[in-house]
């Protein structure tokens, strides 16, 4: 039955790189494809979604039933992004914008301070939008690894996209190591938590497909956290300074792991000296690690300056900018009602992140859980937020033990965040087609929830996390 459900997905992947090359984020000065291939490759795609997501749910009710290890877990989820690893990227053209990026950083100017429309060429072609006069808001690791490629690729687009995006997949490495690990500290059952991170349409098409630079980011952090509660700190924050130097929101959870390190220390309730001798510990081996990325990448800390770069993008999934733009419907005019909602949820976030953190000092599992919520709390606040940013708190959240209601709005929602945004990454879906899309994603949800095994008190992906102790 397994093996049935895998290679249903493994189809349904073929078919979606097949249509990614008429549908997808392909390259604006390639090929001219009819109006007719456009249409026929995105009914291609869509069909190879349908399939895809059938198959996760159909992998979810095999985990939940206790017939699919973890390791067959990991082994379908690489083998429904190999395809799409060869295919043009999907539902975003971040990939392009990287490249152009790092062109910049290639040509020997600081891309923190120059836009790639400075640099024109071949790569720099390919942003779109604003993004050709935004400098870099990235970290500085992900500057040498992008401005590396293209060391060895030149203007070859194509190459430069693709190994960039395997680069990229060391992060889905990163994550089938850590997943399991976390989940022996935090109490989920290490198929389910890989069912819903690595497995997961959200990760497999939107982060993986699209190259995006979070998927490293977050099997550094997921990695750095799992070494952090494995009583090898040192290592830990290493690697969660290194997430940082991809993209500076993986800093969030660095607070919380002190809590990890002081409690595991101490042994017990965590005094002030000892807390503060965690802290010196960890901010040194943070300012080192990321010292180290910066001088290696001959860049400074000009991405500090850079970070409000895409602040003129305004979607609808961040709650303050979409509060700021029903503002501005109703009261056109009389303030700056986008701005004015932004700078609220900045302080909504500071003061719930805080909160979060002093509710973490017992350190172990509560406080990686309240890193998971911190994140969170972080894209749904934060001035600009796209659907992979869920995947931020989503590799540490399902490690702990949800039920399966929990795991059924997961997926929906999740489902939700890969089909509302047309698979070019550019154009806008028609009204009815959000209509079709809110349908589908609770289907989703639906079916996960009741599958063909009976349920039963105990049928759960993990154990209750508000039932039973966290442990330590």
């Amino acid at each position: 039955m397994i093996f049935n459900g895998r290679s249903v997905g493994a189809a349904g992947s073929v078919l979606i790189a097949l249509g990614a090359f008429g549908a997808g984020a392909t390259l604006r000065h390639g090929p001219v494809l009819s109006g007719q291939v456009r249409t026929l490759a995105t009914a291609v795609l869509y069909l190879g979604l349908a399939l895809l997501l059938m198959a996760w749910v159909r992998l979810g009710h095999s985990t939940r039933a206790g017939r699919t290890s973890a390791r067959e877990v990991v082994r379908t989820a690489w083998l429904w992004c190999v395809p799409l690893l060869c295919a043009p990227p999907l539902f975003s053209t971040d990939l392009y914008t990287y490249l152009a990026q790092g062109a910049v950083a290639h040509a020997g100017l600081d891309p923190y301070t120059h836009v790639p429309a400075e640099v024109p060429g071949p790569i720099t072609a390919n942003a779109t939008g604003d993004w050709s006069y935004i400098s870099s808001p990235y970290g500085p690791l992900h500057l040498l690894i992008v401005k590396s490629v293209l060391a060895v690729t030149g203007e070859n687009l194509a190459l430069g996209a693709f190994l960039t995006r395997l680069a990229m997949a060391a992060g889905l490495a990163l994550l089938c190591f850590a997943v399991p690990v976390l989940c022996r500290h935090l109490g989920a059952r290490p198929e389910g938590a890989l069912w819903l991170t690595v497995a997961n349409p959200l990760l497999v098409l939107c982060v993986v497909s699209g190259g995006h630079n979070d998927l490293l980011m977050a099997g550094l952090l997921a990695a750095g956290t799992a070494f952090v509660l494995s009583h090898t700190p040192v290592a830990g924050f290493a690697a969660v300074a290194l997430a940082a130097a991809v993209k500076v929101p993986a800093a969030v959870a660095l607070p919380f792991l002190v809590w990890v390190w002081a409690a595991r220390r101490s042994g017990g309730p965590v005094s002030p000296r000892g807390f503060f001798a965690v802290c010196a510990a960890a901010v040194s081996i943070v300012v080192v690690t990321f010292g180290l990325c910066t001088v290696v990448a001959g860049v400074d800390l000009g991405w500090i300056r850079a970070l409000s770069g895409n602040s003129r993008l305004e979607p609808w999934l961040s709650i303050p900018t979409a509060f700021g733009k029903l503002g501005r419907a109703v009261l056109p005019g009389s303030v700056d009602a986008v701005a004015a909602c932004r700078i609220a949820g900045w302080v909504a976030l500071a003061v719930l992140v805080t909160w979060l953190w002093w509710r973490s000092r017992a350190g172990g599992a509560v406080a990686v859980r309240g890193a998971a919520l911190a994140l969170l709390a972080t894209v749904v606040l934060a001035p600009v937020v796209f659907p992979w940013y869920f995947a931020w708190p989503l590799v540490l959240g399902a490690a702990a033990a949800w039920t399966v209601p929990r795991i059924a709005v997961a997926s929906a929602v999740s489902t939700w965040l890969v089909v509302s945004t047309h698979p070019d990454g550019a154009t806008l879906l028609p009204p009815w087609g959000f209509a079709v899309l809110a349908v589908v994603s609770a289907g989703v949800g639906v079916l996960t929830a009741y599958g063909p095994e009976k349920r039963t008190r105990t049928d759960r992906f993990s154990c209750d996390s508000l039932s039973q102790p966290l442990r330590r």
